[in-house]
């Protein structure tokens, strides 16, 4: 949920019309297929315009000829007529044709550029993150482009046009007093909607606003569906999505009220502005300065600039509204990525994957450091496992390894090469993570099982598996590996998820694995027969081992304590129990908790 400040702030937001030059690169794309278009509209317009001129002829020639209208019309004038008009539809229907390219591309283009940043981000925007509002964003951002692109070009503009065009044959053809009147209206016009449409835009955000909250608010619960129903708090999440909902209702009768206010004061001015006109040409067709023809030209001329008007204003409301949600969306753009590659960064050459922590130091907030200057190696093809309290750090060594975060000292080192150094794609190609809590795609087994390694063959995706003792389970399923695991793999039970993490990074086959708590949810028979599978892949491999059940780590080459940030404690198993520090109380407060009974274990 956003909170009220930033509530607050994009009430009074203004749009940065600047954005619109950020659009320039999309139609150069297709600079041809613009031009195209633009001369479509061209035609479209000028046929538009000389459609009452060709009315007044057939008007002027049928008072003229009486009752042998039908003889003295040409034909050629009434076929002239009828394909002005039919032109006037026909190269507007083509225009939007050519265009329709232009403007899907670049949807197409700037929903790649947020997707692609969005994953470059560092991890801290992501837990922060409202997906059901970043959702919006992006959805309202990409569409106002289009509508930008396509009204700005293909609106505004012919509008202007068609004005100007109208200006100039009522000034060569009547008295100057039409065009004063024209100008006159359309200045009182566009003055009255872009001062309305200013004081109301407030209400079109603040129920853009109401309906990223509620949508927030609904994905988030339905996410959580299975704690929602633990506490039986149905009723109490239907109330708080009831409530963001009337804020919605609110705010969306604020905006249809504003609306309507804007509409009548338009139809007034254009009503208005029609009289006077009609007024003027009636008083010039009883004197004999005007046929009756000029009469429906100016009539007709009316309608037809004002018609576009009309359009017009909402037009602008929908192109400053655009405007506010493509800054949103370009805003996303604008969010630095935290970790970002150095110009002179290097490919990783893990030959091995020997990993260094020297002296290490970090803290997710300046004023909450989490490691203290930790120092320890892992040659190329050991086992290191890291353990200690909850809350200790053990698993921000993985993400610092990973480069989620940088270090704020010392320098973690790959093969001798700083991971500062080197790109992330090299250095995370190089690692394979098993995490504590896994999160699947909402697809079939095989897909998240392959989505280790996008191309590998059939059998290797099946060695993967039988690796990860996922065959039987497999096997005992109706759809087999076509099996869908449902949202975040909740189909699937917390060990056979744990399996599917383990089976995705083996197929990813990397020279460095992390497992973190890997095997935290599986029951000690699926435990053994992975840690077997874990231990045969490890042998070829530099493993960090990030632990809380000591049994799974007793075989690791080294273990290394934490506590509070710090490295207290080094050595192998045997060692550090007959050390009798902080690992061997561990040791037995587990083997105590283990025992039957309560009954401890030496």
């Amino acid at each position: 949920m956003r909170s009220s400040q930033t509530t607050q702030a994009d009430a009074g937001h203004r749009p940065n019309w600047r954005i619109i030059r950020s659009l320039l690169p999309y139609l150069l794309e297709f600079r041809g297929r613009v031009l195209l278009a633009v001369a479509c509209l061209v035609l479209a317009k000028v046929a538009n315009v000389l459609v009452p001129v060709a009315l007044k002829f057939v008007v002027d020639h049928l008072e003229e000829a009486g009752p042998q209208a039908v003889v003295a019309v040409p034909l050629a004038l009434l076929a002239a007529y009828g394909l002005l008009r039919f032109s006037a539809t026909f190269f507007g229907e083509l225009r939007d044709a050519v265009f329709a390219r232009v403007a899907e591309r670049a949807m197409r283009r700037a929903s790649l550029a947020v997707f692609r940043h969005l994953h470059q981000l560092q991890l801290s925007f992501h837990l922060s993150r409202q997906t059901g509002g970043l959702a919006r964003d992006i959805e309202r951002g990409t569409n106002g482009m289009s509508f930008l692109l396509r009204f700005m070009l293909f609106n505004i503009v012919p509008t202007m046009l068609e004005i100007a065009m109208v200006a100039v044959i009522l000034w060569l053809a009547f008295s100057p007093g039409f065009v004063l009147t024209v100008i006159a209206a359309v200045v009182v016009y566009v003055a009255f909607s872009v001062a309305v449409t200013e004081w109301r835009t407030r209400f079109v955000r603040e129920a853009n606003t109401m309906d990223n909250r509620s949508n927030t608010r609904a994905v988030d619960s339905l996410l959580n569906y299975e704690t929602v129903k633990y506490f039986n708090n149905e009723g109490f999440e239907a109330d708080r999505y009831d409530g963001d909902l009337e804020a919605w209702e609110s705010a969306r009768m604020k905006n249809r009220l504003s609306l309507a206010a804007l509409n009548s004061g338009q139809a007034l001015i254009i009503a208005g502005a029609i009289t006077v006109m009609m007024t003027m040409a009636a008083h010039q067709v009883t004197t004999g300065a005007m046929s009756m023809g000029d009469l429906v030209m100016v009539n007709a001329y009316m309608i037809q600039l004002f018609m576009p008007l009309n359009v017009l204003g909402f037009v602008y409301r929908e192109i400053r509204q655009a405007l506010v949600d493509i800054e949103r969306m370009f805003g996303l753009l604008g969010e630095e990525a935290g970790i970002q590659d150095r110009a002179d960064s290097v490919e990783l050459q893990p030959n091995g994957g020997g990993i260094a922590f020297r002296n290490v130091r970090f803290g997710y907030e300046p004023r909450r450091p989490i490691l203290h200057d930790v120092d320890f190696t892992i040659p190329a093809g050991g086992r290191v496992a890291v353990v200690g309290p909850s809350g200790a750090g053990k698993s921000t060594l993985a993400r610092l390894l990973f480069r989620f975060y940088d270090v704020t000292g010392g320098a973690i080192r790959v093969n001798g090469q700083d991971v500062r150094d080197v790109t992330q794609d090299s250095l995370r190609t190089a690692i394979g993570v098993v995490p504590q809590d896994t999160v699947l795609f909402n697809d079939t087994i095989h897909y998240n099982v392959a989505y280790g390694r996008p191309g590998a063959s059939e059998e290797e995706v099946r060695r993967a598996i039988r690796l990860a003792d996922l065959g039987d389970f497999i096997a005992r399923l109706p759809e087999g590996l076509q099996t869908r695991v449902g949202e975040r793999g909740l189909k699937v039970s917390g060990g056979e998820k744990q399996r599917i993490a383990i089976a995705r990074v083996l197929l990813k086959d990397p020279p460095i694995l992390v497992l973190d708590e890997a095997t935290s949810s599986l029951d000690s028979a699926s435990e053994q027969a992975i840690l077997h599978a874990l231990n045969t892949v490890a042998r070829q491999r530099t493993t960090l081992a990030i632990a809380h059940r000591l049994s799974t780590i007793m075989d690791a080459d080294r273990i290394i304590v934490l506590d509070q940030g710090r490295v207290v404690e080094q050595g192998d198993h045997a060692a550090l129990l007959a050390a009798d520090g902080v690992y061997a109380g561990l040791w037995q407060q587990q083997q105590s908790l283990a025992a039957p009974d309560g009954e401890g274990a030496a």
